[in-house]
């Protein structure tokens, strides 16, 4: 017994979980003057930003890299990157219609959120247009963008300059490769001792998020959940099974009933690559998955399609923006869009999906203050997001075989 309660208050969740109900209570209890706290959600923050840029783009270089690096070219390669970049964008501009159709950000007083937390980003000015967006996207420096933080800028050489590593003679790929990796590693290192704090963050922020907004916070946090739940169904259910009855010979119906046990482990453990084994047993014996087929395209899926996370950042994106009062314009929609698809490439290497969420939030121009309101129930998000993610693994493996057996 005392062994099983030194595991759990060993738990960085639990703390996370117990400093977001201290901020509740002491932000009720004090009203406005939990303001005092901000400071220490701010600092919090300051060292989340300090780590998230280099660790994107590490991420994203050192996995184009390995992608490109890839034996497995030809029909399945192309019919599977196309599957998993097209299903995450379908992905990202569904989380945007939802949070514009249903607006999860709306329901605070804007003079409330600008004056608790005090910060230079009520008036940003004029937003470019959209080709201005598109030249902003490519670099004239890319360590100036990294020294201004350009995060779509970032996100482009990374990617190219990933897939340029992959060309490399074996010898020196590998050199490289490893390099980049390490980097990404110790980056990895540096973001999981910052989180150390997080509960002293999360706490800061819910005490100065409740005494300003009262309980209207977390009103907004359940409404985003819902919303968040309904995009999930639409996409699982609408996108990925649309794909299954007009792209392969395999039911809808037959796949969702075989596929539920990956997506209870998805659920209860919310990782895709734990799930991996599973996914792959049932794929091949329940579902008649070529090996061949699965050995490619779950792992892959489990390093870069992220369906689940897409929508996320995108509803968490409208949410903030709302939460703002920023209007969101085509520049935002673009960058919101372009940075989710390409990043989910370098996903596996960042420990957390909340920490791409800033990168999104930049590249859009939105404020990443209030992102700690989020972290104590990210869980809950985290276990949803990676059951989608693993049945669109799934669907894609179905599919790919069907058109490989059909040639």
């Amino acid at each position: 017994m005392q062994a099983k309660l030194k595991k759990v208050f060993c738990n960085l969740g639990v703390w996370i979980i117990i400093s977001m109900i201290l901020g509740i209570v002491v932000g009720s209890l004090l009203g406005q003057k939990a303001s005092i706290f901000a400071p220490l959600g701010d600092v919090f923050m300051q060292l989340i930003k300090m780590v998230v840029i280099p660790l994107v783009a590490t991420s994203i270089i050192s996995g184009a890299a390995s992608i490109g690096d890839s034996k497995s070219a030809g029909k399945m390669g192309l019919a599977t990157f196309a599957y998993y970049l097209g299903s995450t964008a379908i992905a990202v501009t569904l989380g945007l219609l939802f949070g514009e159709i249903f607006k999860p950000g709306v329901g605070i007083d804007k003079t409330a959120v600008t004056s608790m937390f005090s910060l230079q980003y009520a008036n940003k000015g004029g937003m470019p247009g959209f080709w201005e967006t598109i030249k902003g996207i490519i670099p004239i420096n890319p360590f100036e963008s990294l020294v201004q933080g350009n995060i779509l800028a970032i996100l482009f050489f990374s990617l190219f300059f990933g897939f340029g590593i992959a060309s490399l003679k074996d010898d020196r790929k590998d050199t490289v490769i490893s390099f980049f990796s390490g980097v990404t590693d110790a980056l990895v290192y540096v973001i999981t001792k910052v989180m150390y704090v997080a509960p002293i963050g999360v706490f800061a922020l819910m005490a100065d998020a409740t005494g300003s907004f009262g309980n209207k916070v977390l009103f907004l946090i359940a409404k985003l959940l819902i919303i968040f739940i309904l995009a999930l169904l639409i996409h699982t259910f609408g996108v990925y099974g649309g794909c299954i009855k007009l792209f392969s010979k395999t039911s809808p119906i037959k796949f969702f009933k075989k596929i539920y046990e990956a997506q209870l482990l998805a659920l209860s453990t919310a990782s895709s690559m734990a799930t991996l084994p599973v996914s792959m047993e049932i794929c091949e014996k329940e579902l008649g998955v070529a090996k061949e087929t699965t050995s490619f395209v779950l792992p892959l899926g489990a390093t870069i399609n992220m369906n689940g996370n897409a929508i996320y950042y995108a509803l968490a994106s409208c949410f903030f923006a709302q939460m703002f009062g920023i209007d969101l314009g085509v520049h935002q929609y673009i960058a919101i869009i372009f940075t989710s698809t390409i990043g989910s490439i370098g996903q596996a290497g960042v420990p957390g999906p909340s920490l791409l969420v800033v990168a999104v939030l930049i590249s859009a121009g939105i404020p990443v203050e209030g992102l700690p309101i989020l972290i104590a129930v990210d869980r809950i998000f985290d276990m949803l997001r990676t059951t989608v993610n693993i049945t669109g693994d799934a669907s894609c493996a179905v599919i790919v075989d069907g058109i490989g057996k059909s040639k």
